[in-house]
This record gives C-alpha cells, sequence and structure tokens, in this order.
C-alpha cells in the first residue's frame, strides 16, 4: 500500500519549469482540453484514499476548480495583476452538488470549459502569458504562463486519483 502521501499525490506537486517553453504550454492545453470518463454509480463512491475525497467529489471539483481558473485567467488579461479570490475547496466538496451521482452536467460543463479554456488559452500572446494575478493564500504572483501549467498538472493529479480509487476498489 503506498504512503498517504504518495496516494494525496499519486504524479508528485507541481514543479515549475524554469523556462516554460511552447512545447511545455501546447502539452498542458491538450491535457486540460480532454480531462473526462464515464463510470459506474459504484465507482463514483470510491474515494482514492483514506479519507479522501469519492470520484464523483473529484470530478465535481475539477468543474468547480475549472471555472475558477478560466475567470482567473480572464481577470489576469484584462486587469493589471488582480488579486483573485480564493475558495474554500473542502466546503464545496461538501455541496449537494458535488455529491450528485449524475455527473451529465458536470461532464458536460468540464467538456465546454475546458473546450473555451483551451481556446483561450491556445490565443494568448508570449507577452500576455507573463501576465500575472496575485494568490492571496499563497501571497505570491502567479504568471499565466505557469498557471497553464498547474492546471494540467491539476488534472493530471485528479485523473490519477481516479485510477488509484478504481485500483484499490476505494477500500483501503
Amino acid at each position: 500500500m503506498k504512503s498517504i502521501d504518495e496516494l494525496k499525490y499519486p504524479i508528485g506537486q507541481f514543479v515549475k519549469p524554469t523556462i516554460i517553453t511552447q512545447k511545455h504550454l501546447d502539452k498542458w492545453i491538450e491535457i486540460i482540453e480532454v480531462f473526462t470518463k464515464g463510470l459506474t454509480v459504484e465507482q463514483l463512491n470510491w474515494a482514492y484514499r483514506p479519507k479522501g475525497w469519492n470520484i464523483k467529489q473529484v470530478i465535481h471539483h475539477c468543474a468547480d476548480s475549472h471555472m475558477n481558473s478560466l475567470i482567473r485567467f480572464k481577470l489576469a488579461l484584462t486587469e493589471e495583476t488582480p488579486i483573485i479570490r480564493p475558495y474554500f475547496e473542502d466546503r464545496w466538496a461538501n455541496l449537494i452538488d458535488s455529491n450528485n451521482e449524475d455527473l451529465n452536467d458536470t461532464l458536460m460543463l468540464l467538456k465546454g470549459l475546458h473546450s473555451k479554456l483551451g481556446l483561450l488559452l491556445k490565443h494568448i500572446s508570449d507577452k500576455d502569458l507573463k501576465r500575472e494575478f496575485i494568490h492571496p493564500e499563497h501571497g505570491r504572483h502567479f504568471s499565466l504562463d505557469e498557471t497553464i501549467g498547474i492546471y494540467a498538472w491539476h488534472c493530471n493529479h485528479h485523473y490519477e486519483h481516479i485510477k488509484q480509487a478504481l485500483h484499490y476498489k476505494g477500500k483501503f
């Protein structure tokens, strides 16, 4: 059995490359655009680690997170170094819509969000990729090129959580 940290971060934490290249951006945008999967109701209730979210919460969380991401990109593209608004993702994961076993709306939302976000990201100029926003929880500036990488990592991170829950069948 893997350690709790390995279960929580199955692909490790995001590591920003020293130099973010177009190859990085292309790969990251592709990951963001293709993140969806259909599962049974039983599987949706499997957790990916002890005291971790179940699969349905992970999928609903990705929609919530990526809605916030799209807004953050738009704020950074239209304002000078905006301070973004954080949210309590753990609290959001306990709301009724994050525990709905019917994922159709959330998957449609994710597909639309990722398509819309992918279109926007593919057309950000090199100059605009350096635009930043401030995340008050982290107390630092995030550039848009770094943020693309973070959200690609976020997709892979949670995709691995889903695979992990399926592998262990939610039993720890």
